[in-house]
């Protein structure tokens, strides 16, 4: 190979490693972190929606949905992947 190919394979490959390290990998572990966030709510947790609803957990329905009570005797039917934050965590229970 030439050298100016192979400055240029160079170019192209530290552009992808840069990019790799700003942009891919932080994304992975931001989805990695809301999905453990996801998969931690039970019964309790007080929660906002990614459409601005703040809401108790009341029941947790299968691994795709939640039932959050939003006011008294108000309940609405959430998945879980809308969960944006968890505003506070309720303690596990004793066995």
């Amino acid at each position: 190979m030439d050298p100016q190919a192979m400055s240029s394979l160079f170019f192209m490959v530290a552009i992808f490693a840069i990019f790799f390290f700003l942009v891919i990998r932080p994304q992975q572990k931001k989805m990695k972190q809301h999905q453990n966030m996801v998969n931690a709510l039970r019964r309790g947790d007080q929660v906002v929606t990614q459409g601005g609803l703040i809401g108790k957990v009341v029941k947790v329905k299968d691994e795709r949905e939640i039932e959050v009570e939003i006011a008294e005797g108000v309940r609405v039917r959430v998945v879980k992947a809308t969960v944006a934050q968890v505003l506070s965590k309720t303690e596990p229970a004793e066995s």
